[in-house]
């Protein structure tokens, strides 16, 4: 066994129980090497000094150290992680009490605010066909169906390929449907999280393009009822229509990377915008509980200071005073 004193010593063997007890990559191992380096240098560590010196309090003071120096809280937790890893590992091997990194957590993330287009944007995108001249294949007609019944009704993805053109009940190899499209009602039937099921309108720009879309929809190949069907007629999957929508967006110049929730999150943010109705933006949504929702009032709130900033004569310091 290495020598209990030496930095390089137990950090050293630590790293080759790694690599030959757990099995790590070779990736996976440099980066607890150079967390444990890292660490090492922060103590202060040398030939002469103990890992088991360390305190919590040293853990705590390094953390600070670490976020002060501009490193990510997401960084900061991975290392936490190892140290605390490592630490474990070594009160197996010496007479170290306590783990000194047990209790410490990284500074908190700061909360991100989802993405969402502006209302013109999000109408362009959906809106616009690829080509304006020639007439609509059936794919893009599909593709117009998805992208427009996302923007009105704040699907998820996995919603919007789970419906069914109509309800039909368990029967053979087929289970019942876990949503449908009620084209009288104008609404989706979905099952969302929690396997809770909720009914959202469509807009009738969605029904319009959903129409056209059923008009040269091909019969599922697999006998389902699936509303949305690839050209081999399979059900349309996630990966499908976030490949899809990407290629979309960037053929009409979308401004941003736009993914399928982020038409969730135009959604949520342009409804809010409209009626300030916090509670029903919740259920169209889904959320179980209403601070999932409330992150949507930071955006519309920010829309409008946006909006202030833009239009107010005396919104900018130094610019419209009399």
């Amino acid at each position: 066994m290495s020598d209990p004193r030496g930095d390089a010593g137990w950090g050293a063997e630590w790293l080759r129980h790694l690599a030959t007890q757990r099995k790590l990559s070779a990736r996976t191992i440099d980066a607890y090497g150079r967390d444990l380096a890292e660490l090492a240098a922060l103590a202060g560590l040398s030939g002469g000094q103990d890992w088991t010196a360390i305190t919590h309090a040293d853990i705590r003071r390094f953390t600070a150290k670490l976020h002060a120096g501009g490193q990510q809280p997401r960084s900061i937790a991975r290392k936490l992680s190892g140290w605390r890893s490592f630490f474990g590992w070594l009160a197996e091997h010496t007479s170290l009490a306590a783990n000194p990194v047990e209790g410490v957590r990284a500074p908190k993330r700061p909360k991100l605010l989802p993405k969402a287009l502006s209302v013109d944007n999000a109408v362009q995108l959906v809106a616009t066909p690829v080509r304006q001249a020639a007439a609509p294949t059936p794919a893009e007609l599909c593709n117009s169906a998805m992208f427009e019944l996302l923007y009105s009704s704040g699907l998820r993805v996995s919603e919007l390929c789970g419906l069914d053109l109509h309800f039909h009940k368990a029967g053979g190899t087929a289970g019942a449907s876990a949503g449908w499209l009620e084209r009288d009602n104008a609404e989706v039937v979905v099952t969302g999280k929690g396997n809770k099921m909720r009914r959202v309108p469509v807009g009738k720009a969605a029904l319009a393009a959903i129409d056209a879309w059923l008009a040269v929809r091909p019969a599922p190949a697999d006998g389902s009822g699936a509303l949305f069907v690839s050209e081999r007629g399979s059900r349309m999957s996630p990966r499908v229509v976030q490949m899809r929508l990407k290629r979309h967006a960037i053929a009409t110049g979308a401004p941003v990377h736009v993914h399928p929730h982020m038409l969730r999150h135009s959604f949520a943010s342009h409804v809010l915008q409209s009626s300030g109705d916090l509670r029903a933006v919740q259920e169209m949504l889904g959320h179980a509980s209403i601070t999932s929702t409330q992150v949507y009032t930071a955006l519309d709130f920010q829309h409008l200071a946006e909006v202030y900033d833009r239009t107010h004569p005396r919104a900018k310091t130094g610019k419209g005073s009399a």
